[in-house]
């Protein structure tokens, strides 16, 4: 399996397979396609990355500036979308890491994100009451960062995840 960065011809299918992926997710809005080609037509995916294999796109994960507490240098991961029918083989997690391991390289303060708290803790993502978003319960808000900057105020995602 190959991890790389997408390229325009992967649009198209970056799309289905982010509706496949999150078609029978009961937390989904069923937004998540619509999320990732706003946030690519504004110019705000920092990290758009594809896994494939024998050139066939297994999954896709994403990455996009955000604030929290009005500071800058973090980021947001999500989307993460695997074929249904590939997922549970580590597709995911590899795109994670992968991802994870370029913010680092360009110095971001660290990630946020909104989630299942028993899947990501596997990355270092911890629940933290300081970081809030939306009303969400806080143990689906967590934070992982790289360095000794500590987050704390409510997540501001860009305008693209209003996308519908």
């Amino acid at each position: 399996m190959n991890i790389r960065s997408e390229q325009p011809a992967d649009v198209a299918t970056i799309r289905a397979l982010t509706r496949a992926a999150f078609a029978n997710a009961p937390h989904s809005s069923q937004t998540e396609a619509a999320i990732v080609d706003a946030l690519r037509d504004a110019g705000a995916l920092t990290l758009s990355l594809v896994a494939e294999d024998a050139g066939k796109i297994l999954g896709h994960v994403a990455f996009s500036p955000v604030t929290v507490g009005g500071d800058a240098g973090w980021y947001g991961l999500g989307p993460v979308s695997v074929w249904p029918d590939s997922q549970g083989r580590g597709i995911g997690q590899s795109l994670i890491h992968h991802g994870l391991d370029e913010l680092r390289r360009i110095e971001g303060k660290g990630c946020v994100l909104i989630g299942d708290p028993a899947y990501y803790c596997r990355f270092g993502f911890v629940a933290d009451p300081a970081v809030t978003y939306a009303g969400l319960p806080t143990q689906y808000v967590q934070r992982l960062t790289f360095g000794d900057a500590v987050p704390s105020g409510e997540i501001v995602y860009h305008a693209g995840f209003g996308a519908s």
